[in-house]
């Protein structure tokens, strides 16, 4: 035999399982289950399952068969999350009967024992803090909100704002991925890439989910960014997010090197993309498929993605309408105009992460800096999508992984050193746009803004509420892995259909 083709007749454990398993091994076990080896049982149960998934197209994201499962009300989502959790009480949640509680202990009964973290949990006392600044009402309904966001107050008309969030998560990286994933152990699929699994992408020129990341300037959060929030967890790696950076190339090596044509890396990826044929028609791996159809997006990307990120185009007043920040690359109110020039080019899923709302000792002065540097860029953004027709199709969330205690951590009457504690049993979200019912508040909590008084949402039903307006039954869309089917809401959710106009 000749040398070069000995490679052929060499396999590794893992082929031979592989190449074997539509053998007598399978035939044999088909027997023992009374199944049809040519009519996989699971097949039928699972539309979304891997084993059925189409061919590429163009962009190497096709939806799967059958979805979106009905007419969707949402075209795409952008989702603003604020990383560190925004405190409910001193923003959403108007509790002006707190004000003469200021000081008190908690009460038992209100607490009922749950569990507190570590950093309160040995505290001597638990003394009511009521809001670090005044409410006031705005819009048509008078909502009462925070003068601390006042553009946000100016759209309070178009916000629903769920006050009855919950979860389980208690500390930051499990609930921000408990939020974004559906568990709070790293290695699920993210949101938006269950949802680009299940619809595929629209733009052949542009990711399906793009990712973009900003912090306070004071860097006083400590929470990091992991990329498993917009993982692909255990389906194929092309449903990942594709972060965008603030500094430099938007994506990593998107220029090409220095005397590198781009007729010549056209005809690179070519030749490359035929070894990578002869590689997959040899071992039949799933991610050599992967590999190609990113090759190709990033060709593409070379083009589009500049383009897309020079704002010098925009007029002046949509400047001036997301805030002075909107001139520093990297900042929350950059990404949020480059979210609604993505939207304008039909990228399905697009994640801004903000951090800097953990204010356990730091509330009386760092909470007014982030609002003032979140607020305006989100108004902007939804009032931006509606004047161009956009927040009709499109979703926007905004919030954190969970609330902030109604009860100070530290010394209180210090007027700079005190802050609030982690809290997930209630807190606040708001989305606007898509179906969603606007100028609506739905769910409350108790008089201490601690428990969940009436309509719960749990962080399961908030996911598979989001899916819903997308067009997906958030029980349909599954993923067989290691002998399970996989989805986002994990075997819970329910769609919280009050909130759909």
């Amino acid at each position: 035999m000749n040398p070069l083709f000995e490679r052929e007749i060499e396999l590794t454990r893992r082929q031979l399982l592989g190449r074997t398993s539509t053998g007598i091994g399978a035939a044999a076990l088909a027997t023992l289950l009374g199944q049809d080896l040519n009519s996989p049982a699971d097949a039928a149960v699972s539309p979304a399952s891997p084993v059925a998934e189409p061919s590429a197209s163009a962009s190497g994201m096709p939806p799967l068969p059958g979805f979106p499962n009905f007419a969707p009300r949402a075209k795409r989502v952008i989702y603003l999350m604020q990383g560190g959790a925004p405190s409910h009480l001193d923003l959403f949640d108007y509790k002006p009967n707190l004000k003469d509680k200021r000081g008190e202990q908690l009460p038992d009964s209100v607490r009922m024992g749950q569990r507190l973290t570590t950093m309160t949990a040995n505290q001597a006392t638990l003394p009511m803090l009521p809001a670090l600044k005044p409410f006031r009402q705005y819009g048509s309904t008078g909502r009462w909100m925070s003068e601390m966001i006042p553009h946000m107050g100016a759209i309070s008309d178009d916000l629903c704002v769920i006050k009855s969030m919950h979860t389980e998560a208690i500390n930051h990286a499990p609930a921000c991925t408990f939020f974004l994933t559906g568990s709070q152990i790293p290695g699920r699929p993210s949101m938006g890439a269950w949802v680009t699994y299940g619809l595929g992408n629209s733009n052949d020129n542009l990711p399906a989910f793009v990712v973009m990341t900003s912090r306070d300037r004071e860097n006083s959060c400590g929470q990091l960014f992991f990329d498993y929030y917009w993982g692909n967890g255990f389906i194929p790696s092309k449903y990942q997010g594709v972060q965008f950076r603030g500094q430099g190339d938007p994506v990593l090596y998107l220029s090409n090197p220095k005397g590198v044509s781009r007729d010549m890396r056209r005809g690179l990826l070519d030749d490359l993309a035929k070894m990578n044929e002869l590689k997959h028609e040899a071992y039949g791996d799933p991610e050599i498929q992967t590999r190609i159809a990113q090759y190709e997006m990033a060709y593409r990307m070379q083009t589009s993605v500049p383009e897309l990120t020079d704002v010098s185009d925009e007029p002046e007043h949509i400047l001036n309408l997301y805030g002075p920040d909107v001139h520093r690359k990297g900042s929350f109110a950059r990404n949020c105009l480059l979210a609604r020039r993505l939207a304008e080019r039909g990228v399905r899923f697009i994640q801004l992460m903000h951090a800097g709302w953990d204010q356990h000792n730091n509330l009386p002065t760092q909470l007014e800096i982030q609002c003032r540097d979140t607020d305006q860029p989100s108004a902007a953004l939804v009032q931006d999508l509606k004047q161009r027709g956009l927040l009709e199709d499109t979703l926007v969330i905004w919030g954190g992984e969970f609330g902030r205690t109604p009860f100070g951590q530290g010394d209180i009457n210090n007027k700079l050193k005190h802050g609030r504690d982690h809290h997930g049993r209630c807190f606040s979200l708001w989305m606007a746009g898509a179906g969603v019912k606007a100028g609506f508040d739905y769910g409350a909590t108790d008089d201490y803004a601690f428990n969940v008084a009436e309509n719960p949402v749990h962080v399961h039903d908030f996911q598979a509420t989001v899916l819903h307006m997308l067009g997906i039954d958030h029980e349909k869309l599954v993923y067989r892995y290691q002998g399970r089917r996989f989805r986002l809401t994990d075997v819970h959710g329910h769609v919280v259909k009050d909130i759909l106009a």
